[in-house]
């Protein structure tokens, strides 16, 4: 049990749910909170059970629980708060004897032992008294309903590490919500607990202790002992008289002395705890998995943006989007117009050599149409890349998850990189470059027929370009037949010099280059956010550990219930 237990600690304290979801942070506090008992209570005990039995006190503002605690040891071992809300260390009284069960190295781990009063509630004092049996230590916690905050943290994590509660409440706040809920949750773990009614004047003990036995009874703490101490005067030593709290005094002795009866509290208590754990485990693997789904949506979300981004710049590039201004002007120098075009509109078959013939293209008229389409691309490149940021950026922003993500980040996701328009002019360059080469390649032996070097490597590279951007899909109009009319003379030029079979094939390598190089371009600006949501842990398996811990556990308990039955039968588990 001890190794599977230790697992299931491990498992949990592994597990990371970073993403923001709604409800997630009363998920993150439950699991905070069963490490803590782990680590705190429930490990110590399973390695020592025959450890003295531990007897929070704990309660609400003002119930005199540090009055009761002195009381019971017959002097004074804890200062009662005068200011509320008051921080001070917990006190665990405890007979000389059992002091080395109480070291650093077992029970509340993470609170410093020291031996004198303190206000650091970041310590544990620990008062050795022979008015405490052996067998039995007391521990004087904060108040369950305090102001402060770091006091009501400190008092759960101590209930959690009692064997016993021992709950003091008054006449005048019994039925207050918050000790209720703390007393719901004991009910829910099997903790055992004893009830202390404090401070009540006699004439209303009566009362005041019936009603609360009902409202313990519908709550599932029926067998809880309760105790009633009325209103007596304090010596000046702070303690109440003895008479006042003899039948507690009385009750815990007998715990102390008889070993089987601490056996069974402690037990109970630490079997209830077990159950709690494993039971509340399956919610913190349901969260896990819920992050990891929320992880693969985030990045969902971001890819479908940018897939989007690289599918219109593709789109826009073969459409005919870019054989407008500057790009159709450029071009059209370079070819000529009037009555070549009007000519290829009615006899396009038969004009090839014609064509030809008549083009008269130079090198700088080539340069022109270059750094046109240089300019078109980059700045299709830049708007897309700007829209899909701003898009992807507002996605994230409307969840919870993404808005975490999002604030981590560094610099403004919802523009387009710094440098993208360096990358981007860098990327049309190099596609250039390809195509030159391409049309280099293709003429090799070519480079000295008169058609080759009527328009020269340069000539052919710009006419390959513009038969890429071809389709007229985007254009309307006059300026559809023009830039239509001006893109087929294009290719009637290339299939002169390299027939026809031979341009199809250019025309597509150099596409499918285009296609690459714009899907590597704004891959790295999808980048950007896919490395936050990489960023953030998330395992996949973690679900599966912590069920597998949280099975395990309860096979054992079971098993261990099952032994028990068997070897004490009709006797109650």
């Amino acid at each position: 049990m001890i190794t599977a237990i230790v697992r299931l600690h491990a498992a949990l304290d592994a597990t990371e749910l970073p993403f923001d979801l709604p409800g997630l942070d009363d998920v993150r506090i439950a699991r905070t909170q069963m490490v803590d008992q782990l680590e705190d209570y429930v490990i110590p005990r399973l390695m020592t059970l025959e450890a003295p039995l531990l007897a929070v006190v704990g309660g609400s503002t003002g119930a005199g629980k540090s009055t009761l605690v002195n009381s019971l040891v017959g002097h004074r071992v804890t200062t009662p708060g005068v200011l509320r809300p008051t921080t001070r260390s917990p006190v665990l009284v405890h007979h000389p004897d059992d002091a080395h069960w109480f070291g650093q190295d077992r029970l509340l781990p993470d609170l410093t032992r020291v031996q004198h009063v303190t206000d650091d509630p970041d310590s544990l004092q620990l008062v050795a008294t022979e008015a405490v049996p052996a067998g039995l230590a007391i521990l004087d916690a904060p108040d369950v309903d305090s102001v402060e905050e770091r006091n009501r943290v400190l008092a759960a994590q101590l209930l959690a590490a009692a064997d016993l509660w021992l709950f003091v409440t008054s006449a005048a706040r019994y039925a207050d919500q918050v000790p209720w809920e703390y007393l719901k949750q004991a009910a829910e773990r099997s903790t055992a607990v004893a009830i202390v009614l404090d401070r009540t004047p006699d004439d209303a003990v009566q009362t005041v202790a019936t009603h609360l036995a009902r409202m313990l009874a519908s709550r599932g703490l029926k067998d809880s002992p309760l105790f009633t101490v009325a209103e007596g005067k304090i010596d000046n030593q702070g303690l109440l008289p003895p008479r006042h709290v003899a039948d507690i005094r009385e009750w815990l002795d007998t715990l102390a002395e008889d070993s089987d009866a601490r056996g069974a509290v402690v037990r109970q208590t630490l079997d209830g705890a077990v159950r709690t754990i494993t039971r509340r485990t399956y919610p913190i693997a349901d969260a896990a998995v819920e992050q990891t789904a929320i992880a693969l949506s985030l990045k969902a979300d971001v890819d479908e943006t940018y897939d989007e981004a690289i599918a219109a710049v593709i789109a826009a590039t073969a459409d005919g989007s870019l054989m407008r201004g500057e790009v159709l002007a450029r071009w059209q120098e370079f070819v000529g117009t009037g009555e070549l075009l009007r000519s290829l509109e009615s006899r396009v078959g038969g004009l090839r050599d014609r064509l030809v013939n008549t083009i008269k293209g130079k090198p700088q008229q080539a340069e022109r149409v270059t750094v046109a389409v240089e300019s078109g691309l980059e700045t299709l490149l830049l708007e897309h890349a700007e829209a899909a940021a701003e898009r992807t950026h507002a996605r994230l922003r409307q969840q919870a998850a993404g808005a975490g993500v999002l604030a981590n980040a560094p610099g403004d996701l919802g523009r387009a990189s710094r440098d993208l328009r360096r990358r981007a002019e860098r990327m049309v360059r190099d596609w250039q470059l390809d195509v030159l080469d391409m049309v280099r390649t293709e003429g090799a032996d070519k480079r000295t027929t008169a058609r080759f070097l009527a328009f020269g490597v340069n000539g052919l590279s710009v006419a390959l370009m513009i038969v890429v951007f071809s389709h007229t899909a985007g254009l309307t109009g006059t300026e559809a037949g023009v830039a239509g009319g001006s893109a087929l003379l294009g290719q009637k030029l290339l299939e002169a010099v390299f027939g026809d079979q031979a341009v199809r094939t250019l025309a597509d390598r150099a596409r499918r280059s285009l296609e690459q190089r714009v899907t590597v371009l704004l891959h790295d600006e999808r980048a950007r956010y896919l490395s936050l949501v990489d960023a953030v842990t998330v395992h996949p398996d973690t679900p599966d550990k912590l069920r597998q811990a949280a099975r395990r556990v309860d096979d054992l308990r079971y098993q261990a219930s099952a032994k028990a039955a068997e070897a004490s039968p009709g006797e109650p588990l």
